[in-house]
């Protein structure tokens, strides 16, 4: 009985502490909650000074100032297509009927400049006969198209207008994985819209055959249908970056999006400005990107970087002493890792300019001066093949003595295969040494007569297409 009285009393003590203890916890709790207020709780919404006080400093993340910089540079582009629709249903004659305009398409576009130069995706435009511009402020303009490059999906249009708000472009070698950045764009028709994200990735390859360009700066910034040609830029307000491509089986954002740097879109807008076309730079070899079972195969070290497997004679990467199985690792100090490393920097360059190209041999890093080539192209529409010039040691190879070199198929090719690597020897009766052969050639035929192509391929195997 002692002993269970005993118990009690302990029992009854305990309660009193426990009970003691929370009212102390509690007044203390009612006191912390008395002098950090939630913002939301202030009556005077004072929240910057609420959260001074609750943290003792601000943040210095603030995508404000970069979103107001941007929204007003950024504008919505319409592509516009014109038909005649007649009154009488009965009335089929040729233009007959009222003109009528319809909205193909859309998508949005970066003011370069004042006087309203701008930048956008050429898929945005394509096909248009008739390009609307809206700015932020809902005025609208026709813009006259400038230049287009197809191959890097650019486009330069001008509107008509005076003291606009413009980006300059950013330097986007300066990017880093794990930045934050802002898509400020017009997705699904609506006005300027800024979504925010991080680098996920540089120089990313999304191995699009239709495309020259292959080097993306990757986000998780969210970027929809619309938002193609709009402006990706740093919390700074910088332009790093012109929006083009998602990843998605729907068509809509679901968690990467791609962007040309900024570095690649102003050396392509200033070549459309300049020279009409896209002139692209090259160091005049021919390369293997690295990986660990391709070094292994090789016996060297590296898994990363490119491999080189000729040098084109007479190029600049000859003159500076670069040749076989030397390992590209850098060029002037941008890592080259993979390939889209290398051709993502190189397409930022223009022809005649030098870069320091930093390279394994033998396992000793070497460095030397590269002076860039101009890379030569010519697409044969009609047959739908891109050719370039081949040099004469790889002529021998061929055993032909005069020729120009399938680069790339294009999507409308008379053929489905990949016949990149044949050679076209004559057009039409008539042997091509040079681009400029086949251009001439092709401008001087009546576009109703037929023209004969004849293909060599590397083991002798010669053709003769007739193509109508």
């Amino acid at each position: 009985m002692k002993k269970n009285v005993q118990l009690l009393s302990i029992a009854l003590f305990a309660s009193v502490l426990s009970i003691s203890g929370y009212k102390i916890f509690d007044k203390e709790s009612e006191s912390v909650t008395q002098e950090y207020k939630i913002p939301w709780q202030n009556q005077n919404n004072n929240t910057k000074t609420q959260l001074a006080s609750y943290t003792g400093e601000t943040s210095e993340l603030n995508f404000t100032e970069a979103a107001k910089k941007t929204v007003n540079a950024v504008v919505h582009v319409k592509n516009v297509t014109t038909f005649r629709q007649s009154r009488n249903p009965f009335d089929y004659s040729y233009g007959s009927g009222e003109t009528r305009k319809a909205i193909r398409g859309a998508g949005s576009g970066v003011i370069l400049s004042p006087d309203g130069l701008i930048v956008t995706n050429n898929h945005v435009i394509e096909g248009a006969s008739e390009v609307q511009v809206t700015l932020n402020n809902n005025k609208t303009y026709v813009a006259e198209v400038l230049g287009k490059a197809p191959g890097n999906d650019i486009a330069l249009l001008k509107i008509d207008a005076t003291e606009l708000d413009f980006l300059a472009f950013g330097d986007s070698n300066d990017v880093q994985v794990g930045e934050w950045v802002l898509a400020v764009g017009n997705p699904f028709n609506l006005t300027s819209t800024v979504t925010a994200g991080i680098v996920s990735a540089k120089a990313r390859d999304l191995g699009r055959s239709d495309s020259n360009f292959q080097s993306f700066i990757q986000t998780d910034a969210a970027v929809n249908p619309g938002n193609s040609g709009g402006a990706l830029v740093n919390t700074r307000g910088e332009l790093i970056g012109i929006n083009t491509a998602i990843t998605s089986q729907t068509g809509s954002f679901i968690g990467y999006s791609f962007a040309i740097p900024s570095n690649n879109a102003k050396k392509i807008v200033e070549d459309l400005i300049e020279f009409g076309n896209v002139r692209k730079a090259i160091l005049g070899v021919k390369v293997i990107e690295l990986n660990s079972a391709f070094a292994k195969q090789l016996e060297v070290e590296s898994s990363q970087g490119v491999y080189i497997k000729d040098v084109e004679e007479g190029s600049g990467a000859h003159e500076a002493g670069l040749r076989e199985g030397d390992i590209i690792n850098s060029i002037d100090d941008i890592k080259i890792r993979k390939f889209a490393d290398m051709t993502g920097y190189l397409n930022s360059k223009n022809p005649g300019e030098t870069v320091m190209v930093s390279y394994l041999r033998n396992d000793k890093q070497l460095t030397t001066d590269v002076t860039l080539d101009i890379f030569k192209v010519y697409q044969i529409k009609d047959i739908g093949v891109e050719v370039t010039e081949i040099s004469e040691a790889d002529l021998k190879k061929y055993g032909a003595e005069s020729g120009v070199l399938i680069n790339k198929v294009l999507p409308n090719s008379f053929t489905k295969s990949d016949i990149s690597g044949l050679l076209i020897t004559k057009i039409n009766e008539k042997k091509v040494n040079s681009i400029e052969d086949v251009r001439a050639i092709i401008d001087n035929k009546d576009p109703d007569d037929p023209m004969l192509v004849t293909f060599l391929s590397l083991n002798g195997q010669e053709k003769t297409y007739v193509f109508r």
